[in-house]
């Protein structure tokens, strides 16, 4: 197989960036536990954006459904803006979640490593204890965030529709398509808001454990 070479030397270079990265970073005081903190927090800020970005788009799409005369054309315009930005901000919730996976990764594989190093089974006990504790928050967290990035999804779907119907009709058909969607998108959003709310709770208690003096 041609590609393994080059998956291998892919990962490799991944790995070494990684390591590089941290290297970094400890040199300026910081450990992965505490780039994992501020992951999460910054993971918990781009959900609370994405839900206003939400929120704003909903509006604006609300309003057309009051739609009566003026520019058509313009009012198009000002919908596909408000889907290109909450697009945008959906796809940095998802980064954002990747990032904080992938240093919790990290974070536990050095972990483990040093457990295996320790020579006290009394203090090599507590610690596993303590690792197992904090990849159960760190799924706990990661669940919720990710149902919270996959409902953007659908609702982003029937935004971007509407937008491309109102594009290739703009005429009063659209606004009565989408006077009969809104009230469902409404209820979606309503949803998705909700469940970022849950997820930055989540964070809340992920930093405030990984924040927590050990003994």
């Amino acid at each position: 197989m041609r590609f393994a070479p080059l998956l291998f030397a892919s990962l490799f270079t991944l790995s070494s960036c990684s390591s590089l990265y941290y290297s970094g970073m400890k040199k300026l005081g910081k450990e992965k536990r505490e780039i994992l903190v501020g992951r999460i927090e910054d993971g918990k800020e781009a959900q609370q954006e994405a839900a206003k970005e939400f929120k704003n788009a909903l509006e604006a799409f609300q309003s057309v459904t009051g739609f009566d005369g003026g520019d058509l054309e313009k009012l198009y315009k000002n919908l596909e803006g408000e889907y290109e930005r909450v697009d945008s901000r959906a796809k940095k919730v998802t980064d954002k979640i990747q990032s904080i996976d992938k240093v919790a990764t990290d974070l536990f594989t050095e972990w483990n490593a040093e457990i295996a190093e320790m020579g006290n089974r009394t203090l090599r006990a507590d610690s596993e204890k303590l690792l197992r504790e904090t990849q159960a928050q760190h799924r706990s967290l990661m669940r919720q965030m990710r149902s919270s990035e996959a409902k953007m999804q659908p609702v982003l779907r029937v935004f971007r529709d509407q937008v491309l119907y109102l594009k290739h009709n703009l005429n009063a058909r659209a606004l009565t398509s989408l006077k009969k969607s809104v009230g469902a998108v409404d209820g979606d959003v309503a949803a998705l808001i909700r469940d970022i709310e849950l997820s930055t709770k989540e964070a809340d208690k992920a930093i405030a454990h990984l924040k927590a003096p050990t003994t």
